[in-house]
């Protein structure tokens, strides 16, 4: 039986998603007391979209596969939750729709940065807002980011890894001010390569302060090249927000597109 959990997590503490030795990691973490509830030797669980260290989440999805006539999915969540640390929470457990796969069924993932560059941050939320020395302009912002959404080769706004492509379909981008002043940054795309949301969200923040003229950012694109210009932000103004999958009917067939390499076009 497959079994989904959504997630939630405070980044501030986990040396990102993905298990490394001697290293406490939400992965980890969560196998570790997943197994120990399960009463199994080891479990493996598979994320929707794996983050950095000091990245949050309020939306990240999980799915791991369990033997037949295990417990019941609602009472896993709350058992789970009984044995996990405070900075890492199960918002819901049910059973995976037939074709599920957190990962390769996703159809976009969602981020959030905020941004504080008016006065001085909140202390409640000093762990997930970023402070900027000097103040940006939303609306500048805005005109350069309508040029980056689509379908393009985001190298030179990605850490590059073997054998990876750095293709992605980029669906929003879009500044806003919140009720309490912060720029917010939302994010979505059908994936993301390393680093990309925190490099698009600082070459956006140079122009906003008027450092470079709206058009920089997508002539940094069209290189195709990291520019040693683009500052990558801190990561804890950044939280996964959402998962988006298509109607159950649609997994199966999502998954095994994803699976296959982009191409370009």
């Amino acid at each position: 039986m497959r079994i989904r959990l959504d997630l939630a997590y405070d980044g501030s503490g986990f040396a990102g998603w993905a298990r490394q030795p001697e290293q406490r990691t939400v992965q980890g973490c969560l196998e570790e007391l997943l197994a120990r509830v399960l009463a199994v030797p080891a479990v493996s669980v598979t994320c929707a979209g794996r983050t950095d260290a000091g990245v949050h989440a309020s939306g990240q999805v999980v799915h791991v596969d369990v033997s037949t006539g295990g417990p019941d999915p609602s009472s896993l969540a709350r058992r789970l939750n009984g044995v996990l640390p405070d900075d890492l929470r199960v918002h819901r457990c049910v059973e995976a729709a037939a074709g599920f796969d957190a990962r390769f069924a996703a159809l976009w993932r969602r981020y959030r940065y905020q941004v504080c560059d008016q006065g001085a941050v909140d202390p409640l939320r000093r762990g997930q807002v970023l402070r900027w020395r000097r103040p940006v302009d939303v609306d500048a912002m805005n005109e350069a980011a309508s040029q980056l959404v689509g379908m393009h080769d985001f190298a030179a706004y990605c850490r590059p890894r073997p054998g990876a492509t750095t293709l992605r379909q980029l669906h929003e981008l879009d500044w806003r001010r919140d009720e309490a002043g912060l720029a917010v940054l939302t994010v979505r795309a059908d994936a993301f390569c390393h680093h990309m949301v925190r490099s698009l969200t600082g070459a956006l923040l140079v122009v906003g302060e008027g450092r470079r003229p709206v058009g920089w950012p997508a002539e940094v694109l069209r290189a195709a090249r990291r520019d040693s210009a683009v500052p990558v932000v801190p990561a804890h103004g950044l939280t996964l927000t959402e998962v988006g999958y298509p109607p159950d009917a649609e997994l199966a067939q999502r998954a095994e597109q994803t699976r296959r390499r982009r191409v370009r076009t």
